[in-house]
């Protein structure tokens, strides 16, 4: 059980030094948008700068979706190894 315990808890210590990077890369994002919105010249231009950004907004909510549900299939697999191993055990 301790085992698992410590597995655990690197596993949100690793997932929880990500999350930080990922937020500064988000605001770094919107920071740039707002700079290149503030240049633009045109209505047409604010938008297709509008339009490439947000595009690359949602690829980067896909990618957190996706290692999201990547470290919960990691805590979920390490919990059910441990319970069957404490299963297991218990029955020999």
């Amino acid at each position: 059980m301790l085992g698992m315990q410590n597995e655990l808890l690197g596993l949100y210590e690793q997932s929880g030094r990500a999350w930080p990077d990922r937020m500064k890369s988000v605001m770094d994002l919107w920071s740039e948008l707002a700079m290149k919105l503030f240049a633009t010249q045109s209505v047409p231009e604010a938008f297709q700068v509008y339009q490439k950004y947000e595009a690359h907004r949602m690829q980067m909510a896909a990618e957190d979706g996706r290692q999201l549900f990547g470290e919960c299939q990691k805590i979920t697999h390490k919990i059910t190894r441990s319970l069957l191993s404490g299963w297991r055990s218990g029955i020999t």
